[in-house]
């Protein structure tokens, strides 16, 4: 040990002080001893000198003491400063080499010290980690672990042809024990193209997420991955084709197993990330700016990087081309299956600023699914084989919605509908918000403000419309006993949510004091049914609306607060965290729920709302699909319902920000997905909710929604120019339902994205955000910000055309300007498409009764290709009884447009018939065109390049050709 040393003076608890005071010498006598004189002179001396002071001179000699004495600590303050110094550095110094170790760059740096605040140097170097400034304030940690920080060694490693075993093993302790010092390592080889990888305590069951995925491993016999451990442990997994970095954990953040914080970070292919939701923010992942994003579903007014309303663990990475740049580029896919609270780091790492992903959990297991595609697309689809497909919804839902928060009556809500009517407005649903409840209860309504509720839900169904409500999980608990049968019911069944000590816990939401359902209890459903069934048989919906169900509450943790457990105040919590802990406006971790706390359950509670709430619906509905719509989600919840994404703004932020969100679900599989439109709150603007209704014509989710305190907005409340303009955007939806029906389908059958960035198909295009694809066929560039009649579009290299007119787009691979008047939106169609589009009508029902025109774009070799999904609209059973027609559409090179029916269950009264086949792209005039080899009249334009064949009157179910020369 090294102890601090002062040159030419003794150690510090050595030094003497001395006063100043002069002493009066005398000459010794010889029969006196020296040592007695000299203090019998000293003492008759100083009382002699006290005698003689004045006044002054004793307050003279009172202030010399004290400043004397002032001295003197300071100077002890100072020694044991010193001392201090000398010990922390010798207790504390770093091992040998250490500078070495903490010579890293600075977006290599991985923080050791997670938290919001606290950290120090000496709190640092207590972890055994390096501290050093960063030179560019708020990006690369101060604290941050060495090359050579302790973790786990790898043993026992076994290798076979369906997996790998090891058990991992560490002898330190960290900075958030306790650890948990056994870990067991299982690799699963599920299939070709997915495994899954497993870290979990194999002597303490801890909570795993109680989500139906794929378990069990094969024998693989051409997987596209590599996966190798290390020991020290490490996991490396790479593609076979290119050695592409999948996952990798050598050089990052290590691998920390403690009770309530969970680490784990991977390198990344390339600084191209998409997913990791539920957050704000653009549709690829910015790495530079070091931000953390955190899974703890919350109610809030969504803000950029935000913890949002749902939890989805899931990221797409793209990765190096391979040297052609033909077609989108390889990708991989990465879902945590976790469902605790945690964040996720984002940063650039490693020589060429790819980039990596730390994870922090607070509870659970580590437990990855990863795919490789190995196109986004197919990621995309192989993510939903492990989490579920989207729930199939009605055709009828597909139309345009309306609601308003702030309906006061039912005169007001016939209004609403009425002037829509008048106006000609296509429209198909109508919603009401919480105004319609008695006091904002669950299954109630107000039988003095909205006497008049049922007649206008009847006459909704006379005129083939459909009308959802409102159903908030949260039960009000102050009603007299035996006066609200959900609450007493839910009392009686035992289905709320405990406190840590047994009692309901009792929160504050819309109707006041209120009790939650534990929708993972064993009654769950019956209670959930009992309420929503008898609410049916007064008031007829046609399908519901889950909202508050993060679960959102308006005080903090419970009406008495929380406990002090770790539960509710963990050791660790996400610095970023929105409202600051983890009972910010919703309730108590340490609450009880029927299978694990609360703590374990709070992402999955709006998921398992959905749950319960979808198996309710088919019960009330037999045989029938019905929309369901919830603002907080998980992974997996795309199997029962669709989602909106919350209180948006009125205003061009929010308009483009809907665009990334949108994409993101369906990144997700949550694919019947929609913001409201003209924005909710604030007050919006006539040309902000006519470019709105433009944009939204390309949500798979329509609907018009405005906050208590926002004017009306839908669309028969405006005057023209712009009443003709939204109804001209809503024209053009219901001209595409059944392209987007067959979208829909798709997704539902193989997991394939509705709404996709445009890098699905094109390299180059990765960070572009504000234009997208409708499912390979379409692209849609909306104007998003104000004033604007212009807008810069990426065209991709390849083959398009206008949809209004069909003429081709000369530019390719470059930006083109164009014209995007306020009555406009720019749709572009890909060469190589056939679309079966409908008139325009005022309803769903009316579409469906209509024949389809096949709108046929050229692609550069002259072909193209196409599918129609045809069933009934709303049977749940269609397509595992067969009771539907899917029909494929072929043009070939010579000219020659064919179907394939490929299913021909359903064949309505009218049959599915088309009345028009237009070519897009025919660059010579024909001589003649033949329709099932008879002779037809036709039109041709020069100028656009179309070939118009109308007049028919073709059964597509039955063989059809269609030639020309």
């Amino acid at each position: 040990m090294t102890i601090f040393k002062s040159e030419n003076r003794k150690p510090a608890d050595s030094v003497i002080w001395k006063s100043p005071t002069s002493i009066v010498k005398q000459k010794p006598s010889s029969n006196i001893k020296y040592g007695n004189l000299n203090s019998a002179i000293y003492k008759i001396s100083l009382e002699k000198h006290h005698r003689d002071e004045t006044k002054c001179g004793k307050l003279f000699r009172k202030v010399l003491r004290l400043a004397s004495c002032l001295l003197v600590l300071c100077l002890l303050a100072c020694i044991c400063l010193i001392i201090y110094q000398s010990l922390s550095k010798s207790l504390y110094k770093r091992p040998t080499g250490q500078a070495d170790q903490c010579t890293i760059d600075e977006n290599d740096r991985f923080d050791c010290w997670p938290e919001k605040n606290g950290a120090s140097e000496q709190g640092c170097i207590r972890r055994g980690c390096c501290w050093k400034a960063a030179t560019v304030p708020n990006t690369a940690p101060y604290c941050f672990f060495p090359s050579n920080y302790s973790g786990y060694d790898a043993r026992q490693v076994t290798v076979s042809s369906n997996g790998i075993d090891a058990t991992l093993v560490r002898t330190t302790s960290t900075f958030f024990s306790p650890d948990v010092k056994t870990l067991k390592l299982r690799v699963d080889f599920q299939n070709d193209y997915r495994l899954r990888i497993r870290l979990y305590d194999p002597n303490n069951a801890r909570f795993e997420v109680p989500l139906d995925v794929p378990s069990g491993s094969s024998s693989v016999l051409n997987p596209l991955y590599n996966v190798t451990v290390m020991s020290p442990f490490n996991i490396v997994v790479t593609r076979v084709s290119t050695g592409a970095t999948v996952f990798d954990t050598r050089g990052t953040a290590p691998l920390i197993f403690s009770d309530q914080y969970l680490q784990i970070a991977t390198r990344l292919a390339s600084k191209f990330l998409y997913g990791i939701g539920e957050h704000r923010s653009t549709f690829a992942q910015d790495l530079s700016s070091w931000k953390r994003l955190v899974f703890w579903n919350r109610d809030d007014v969504p803000k950029v990087n935000n913890n949002g309303y749902g939890t989805h663990p899931f990221f797409l990475n793209l990765e190096p081309s391979s040297g052609s740049s033909e077609g989108p580029a390889d990708a991989h896919g990465v879902f945590l299956l976790n469902s605790n609270a945690g964040e996720v780091a984002l940063q650039l790492y490693g020589q060429n600023q790819n980039g990596a992903v730390t994870y922090r959990m607070l509870g659970g297991i580590l437990d990855f699914f990863i795919v490789l595609g190995p196109s986004p697309l197919a990621v995309a689809s192989q993510y939903t084989e492990i989490t579920g497909r989207t729930q199939f919804p009605p055709f009828w839902s597909l139309g345009f919605h309306i609601c308003k928060y702030g309906i006061a009556n039912s005169a007001a809500l016939r209004d609403m509908i009425k002037r829509n009517r008048d106006a000609n407005m296509p429209y198909d649903v109508q919603w009401t918000d919480i105004d319609y409840m008695d006091g904002h209860k669950d299954w109630t309504y107000d039988k003095n403000n909205f006497a008049g509720l049922p007649s206008i839900v009847q006459d909704l169904h006379s005129n083939q419309q459909r009308y959802i409500i409102m159903a908030d999980p949260a039960i009000s608990s102050e009603q007299p006993s035996g006066s609200y049968a959900p609450f007493d019911d839910g009392k009686q069944m035992d289905v709320f949510v405990k406190k840590a000590n047994g009692d309901i816990l009792i929160g504050s939401v819309w109707p006041g004091k209120t009790a939650f359902p534990d929708f993972f209890h064993p009654n769950a459903y019956k209670y959930w049914y009992k309420q929503a069934s008898e609410f049916h048989a007064i008031l007829s919906f046609d399908g519901l609306w889950i909202d508050m169900n993060e679960p959102s509450s308006f005080i903090d943790g419970s009406v008495d607060g929380c406990t002090q457990s770790s539960l509710d105040h963990p050791p660790f919590t996400p610095a970023t965290i929105d409202g600051g802990s983890l009972y910010s406006k919703t309730i108590c971790p340490s609450a009880k729920h029927a299978i694990s706390s609360h703590y374990n359950l709070h992402n999955m509670y709006g998921w398992s709302q959905a749950n319960i709430t979808r198996a309710v619906l088919d019960t009330i509905f037999p045989n029938k699909r019905t929309p369901l719509i919830t603002r907080s989600s998980f992974a997996g919840s795309a199997k029962y319902t669709g989602h909106w994404l919350g209180d948006n703004n009125s205003d061009y932020d929010d308009l483009y920000y809907s665009i990334p969100g949108i994409l993101n679900f369906n990144l997700f599989g949550l694919t019947f997905i929609g913001a409201d439109i003209c924005g909710f709150r604030g007050t919006t603007t006539p040309q902000l909710c006519t470019r709105w209704h433009q944009l939204g014509v390309f949500y798979t989710f329509m609907r018009n929604h405005a906050d208590l305190g926002s004017p009306a907005q839908d669309p028969g409340s405006f005057a023209e120019p712009y009443l003709g303009y939204i109804r001209d955007a809503l024209k053009l939806r219901y001209t595409l339902l059944a392209v987007l029906y067959t979208a829909l389908f798709k997704s539902h059958v193989v997991g394939l994205p509705v709404i996709r960035p445009l890098f699905y198909l094109y390299q180059g295009t990765e960070t572009i955000d504000k234009q997208f694809m409708w499912s390979d066929s379409l692209m849609v560039v909306p104007v998003l910000n104000e004033n604007e009649v212009f807008v810069n579009a990426f065209i991709p290299n390849d083959t398009w055309y206008d949809f209004y007119d069909g003429h081709p787009i000369a530019a390719r691979g470059e930006y083109l300007t164009l014209n995007a008047p306020l009555n406009t939106i720019n749709v572009l169609v890909r060469g190589g498409s056939i679309l079966p589009l409908l008139p325009a009508t005022e309803r769903t029902d009316i579409s469906r009764q209509q024949k389809f025109r096949l709108f046929v774009t050229l692609n550069e070799n002259g072909t193209a290709n196409g599918e129609l999904f045809w069933d009934d609209g709303e049977s749940a059973d269609s397509i595992t009884s067969s009771k539907y027609s899917h029909i494929y559409f072929s043009l070939y090179a010579n000219n020659t447009l064919v179907n394939h029916v490929v299913q021909s269950g359903y064949n309505p009264s009218q049959g599915i018939r088309s009345s028009e086949v237009d070519f897009y792209g025919v660059t010579k005039f024909p001589s003649s065109v033949l329709v099932n080899g008879n002779r037809v009249a036709f039109g041709y334009n020069n100028y656009t390049q179309l070939l118009q064949v109308s007049n028919l009157n073709v059964d597509l179910l039955q063989p059809l050709s269609v030639t020309w020369s």
